[in-house]
């Protein structure tokens, strides 16, 4: 060792002035540890995600059945589908800005228990009516699921190692397919899909319990005492930042694509490619098994990527919007290729990558927003991008209703929907700086910061 730096290392140094100070040194900073339990809340918010899923898929699985008993036009049906979107939104952001200040666990406790008692009308015999307002709570209820379990998620891990969780709650959405399809669709094909609502609404009970025993608030943040400590960025800054609504408009496009698969993937095999309803329940949950392989191959890519010193531009921002544009230009193929097999091929893969995007964006946001605003700010994020949910249905009804022949009216339907893929993977190629955008406006709240100390304290 130099011999400067052991006099710079020891107890005192001589100044200029001839006093003697010990000189400060650097703490080394040490990454921050994972808490234990960690993966247990995670694995509990993974079935919290499952059962919200299960809820959201059981009206496109029982379509057909649900079009015959209640004689509904596919507009009808249509309206249906987006039903469960009219209050979604409302509610994320109403919720996002209570659990800046409430406790998550008991906000992810009331929204579970919304959902197993909006399954349990439909248990009977049941009005269009009937079925739409419970759609309608559900989906109020449903709105702020996944920003609020990413925002408890988060409590319990640091930045650097919050990609990872993030693509397994997102995986709660695959698996909520994959698992609730079979055991649905078979209740729906030996008994009668009044039995899988009411079904659905035992397990999420189950979770209620569950949850109860086991739930816990994350221990690396207290969300009050930051309210009151850290530096706080105008909602406006945030809200308007490019990288907030990059991530808006990428979203937008990957759920157009996925309330499509909710409401109308199976009706489409069973009216538009002619399976009998016991097969479509099999093919249906094809695109949830490629999108989850996608959405954890995103998660591992992207963590990877990130402790190998990419910037989060590309580790999140075009590892999340490149698939958009491939899958769009998949799903565009569509209408000129024949033969249902290569068509279901074409749809399972191209409405699959875009699930990349929903693993890397709470983390974009959350790299740049103060963590007593962070609920907030990822509750606007999803009740907007969730406003495709309302529209994209609708579509796929209205253009099925007046197109010459029904296989048409779905392909035209799928064309629209490669499109808007298309064009939201642009956009957020052009917008999603996650780490230029932490440091504009950290530095931004720095300087307020040191503008108000100032003012309260002149000296």
């Amino acid at each position: 060792m130099p011999k400067a730096a052991k006099m710079a290392a020891g107890k005192t140094i001589e100044t200029s002035r001839g006093t003697k100070e010990t000189p400060k040194q650097t703490p080394k900073q040490t990454p921050k540890q994972t808490p234990k339990g960690a993966w247990t809340i995670t694995f509990l918010l993974f079935l919290f995600m499952v059962v919200n899923f299960a809820d959201k898929i059981v009206v496109g699985l029982a379509g057909v059945p649900i079009m015959t008993e209640l004689r509904l036009e596919p507009e009808q049906f249509g309206l249906l589908g987006s039903s469960f979107f009219f209050l979604f939104s409302i509610s994320a952001i109403v919720v996002g800005f209570v659990v800046n200040k409430v406790p998550t666990r008991w906000v992810l406790l009331t929204l579970a228990v919304i959902w197993a008692l909006a399954q349990f009308p439909m248990v009977g015999t049941v009005s269009f009516t009937t079925l739409l307002i419970c759609r309608i709570a559900l989906g109020a209820g449903e709105g702020p699921a996944f920003s609020v379990a990413a925002h408890a998620i988060y409590k319990w891990f640091p930045d650097e190692k919050r990609t990872l969780p993030t693509a397994i709650l997102s995986q709660g959405s695959a698996f909520g397919v994959i698992l609730a399809v079979p055991a649905l669709n078979w209740i729906i094909v030996n008994h009668s899909w009044h039995y899988a609502f009411g079904a659905l609404g035992i397990v999420g009970l189950i979770w209620v319990a569950a949850w109860l025993a086991l739930g816990k608030e994350g221990p690396l943040e207290n969300t009050q005492v930051l309210a009151a400590t850290e530096p706080k960025i105008p909602y406006l800054q945030l809200l308007t930042s490019r990288t907030f609504i990059g991530c808006v408009l990428a979203t937008f496009g990957a759920y157009w694509a996925l309330s499509l698969g909710l409401t109308w993937f199976t009706p489409f095999i069973v009216k538009g490619l002619g399976f009998s309803q016991s097969e479509a329940g099999f093919v249906s949950i094809l695109p949830w098994v490629f999108g989850a392989s996608i959405v954890l191959l995103t998660g591992w890519i992207s963590q990877a990527m990130t402790a190998r010193g990419y910037t989060t531009r590309i580790s999140r921002g075009v590892l999340g919007s490149v698939p958009l544009i491939i899958g769009g230009l998949i799903l565009a193929s569509m209408p000129h290729v024949q033969g249902a097999g290569l068509q279901i091929a074409l749809l399972v893969i191209g409405s699959g990558l875009c699930a990349a995007i929903y693993v890397v964006c709470p983390p974009m946001l959350s790299e740049f927003t103060p963590a007593s605003q962070r609920g907030a700010i990822i509750a606007i994020y999803g009740a907007l991008y969730t406003l495709s949910g309302i529209i994209a249905p609708s579509v796929m009804g209205s253009v099925i209703q007046r197109a010459g022949s029904m296989l048409d009216g779905y392909m035209t339907g799928f064309a629209i929907n490669a499109a808007v893929m298309i064009g939201s993977g642009v956009i957020g190629l052009l917008l999603l700086w996650p780490n230029s955008e932490k440091a504009k406006l950290t530095r931004g709240a720095a300087v307020q910061a040191s503008a108000l100390k100032r003012a309260v304290s002149p000296t």
